[in-house]
């Protein structure tokens, strides 16, 4: 079991490691040498509040401090107390005098994002699981906050309409709405897909990806934690908290699909998955492999796998397939090649994605451009669900079924105490509700 600060130090070094590709001058730099100490407010200071304080949340408050030299973190919240001050210190150590949390802005429990929000605050990252994100993104939007919103944004339909919606309301608003799908970010990503859409592989017939990855972390009950306790510790392994690994880890692949497809959304999907190697309770409910086929109205065919299994064969890649050629991508092996009528590889320089996310965000308000990333986010989040919903049932689920599905995974009370267990779905007897 890896405790939080072994979380926040593995998300760290991997993002430290990506840092160094940055390119000289950027915003990583100008952080680096902004002076730590004596650091004053100012009516031009922006205030950051962390919504989530794991390993994520906090590698994002560490990116959003780095992205403008005039921001402070100033309030924090989480379910957990011991969660916040871990992820406290983590940023002090980090950040010096740039977080500026004082004990009457760390706010614990269910309410604490509310809270949180009425802070005054200008900014709020939203790294809590997302079976909360709907709610979250609606109090941030309704009280006129930019946000930066981790991946994925809902973990059921009911969450997606309330998140399209929300994003609406952010766009009147001009707020800046900034997904955490980081590979939108990256330089060599947005250039291959950029000869993809300019027509380098010709029409496109095939998108095949896979996200097939060793399981993540898992904490045994403890003797003093109740029934939501537990679970809320253990949010990956409920689909009412992650919306499965489907859904929440390899959203970004299926982002990768959706982006390929310029926005084209499937009509239908078809799929198989379940539990082989991470069986009993400790692991919840949710599978550990899915394999899904989804079909668009132009003809193309979208195949999507990924695992969560001990002593596989890992791979996470792209495969793009045309009328005029085919493109290779393994992003995290800076792999970006196009064969055929075109021959191109990317051979620029390799930025760090989680930076970017930030360091854009951050222009966009300075400049009073907001970017809203929200349509995009939300439909790759539940083309994701729909993958999972095919699974689940073993049926042909259309994007119409889905997307009107009135099956909303939250339990019926948000409180510490007694809560239902969900059962783990059977294909051909588990319904689509």
């Amino acid at each position: 079991m890896r405790n939080q600060k072994q979380e926040v130090r593995s998300s760290l070094s991997r993002r430290r490691f990506l840092r160094t590709t940055a390119t000289a001058g950027g915003a990583v730099a100008a952080y680096l040498s902004f002076p730590r100490k004596q650091f004053a407010l100012n009516s031009e200071t922006l205030k950051i509040g962390l919504v989530g304080c794991g390993g994520r949340g906090t590698g994002a408050a560490v990116q959003a401090l780095a992205a403008d030299q005039n921001t402070v973190l100033t309030a924090m919240a989480d379910a957990f107390e011991d969660r916040l001050k871990s992820s406290l210190d983590v940023l002090k150590s980090q950040s010096g005098e740039r977080v500026q949390v004082d004990p009457g802005h760390c706010f614990v429990g269910f309410d604490a994002c509310e809270k949180l929000i009425h802070s005054d605050v200008d900014v709020v990252l939203l790294a809590a699981p997302p079976g909360f994100r709907p709610a979250h993104l609606k109090a941030c939007v309704e009280a006129g906050k930019h946000i930066f919103c981790e991946k994925p944004v809902a973990v059921d339909a009911p969450g997606v309409r309330s998140v399209l919606a929300t994003v609406e309301e952010a766009r009147k608003k001009k707020l800046a709405l900034v997904s955490g799908l980081c590979w939108r970010y990256s330089t060599a990503e947005r250039e291959t897909f950029k000869q993809i859409h300019d027509g380098a592989v010709g029409k496109i017939t095939t998108v095949y990806s896979t996200y097939n990855t060793s399981p993540l972390w898992n904490r045994p009950r403890q003797p003093e934690w109740n029934d939501m306790e537990y679970q809320m510790r253990n949010w990956y392994y409920f689909a009412w908290l992650s919306g499965d690994h489907i859904v929440e880890q390899a959203i970004h692949s299926i982002d990768k699909m959706c982006w390929v497809m310029n926005g084209e959304l499937p009509t239908k999907a078809i799929a198989l998955g379940g539990r082989q190697a991470r069986l009993g309770p400790d692991w919840g409910h949710i599978y550990d492999h899915f394999s899904v086929t989804y079909d668009y109205a132009s003809g193309a065919k979208g195949f999507h796998h990924c695992r969560q299994q001990q002593g596989c064969a890992n791979e996470t890649k792209d495969y793009i397939l045309g009328t005029k050629g085919s493109c290779e991508i393994e992003g995290s092996r800076r792999l970006h090649i196009i064969r055929g009528e075109k021959e191109w590889k990317y051979e620029g320089q390799y930025n760090n994605m989680y930076q970017a996310e930030h360091d854009e965000l951050f222009a966009s308000i300075r400049k009073g451009e907001p970017i809203n990333d929200g349509v995009w986010m939300t439909h790759s989040t539940m083309m994701a669900i729909l993958g999972r919903m095919a699974a689940y049932t073993g049926q042909s689920i259309t994007w119409e079924q889905a997307i009107h599905s009135q099956e909303n995974l939250a339990p019926l009370k948000l409180e510490w105490g007694p809560t239902p267990f969900a059962d783990v779905a059977i294909p051909g007897q588990t319904k689509l509700s």
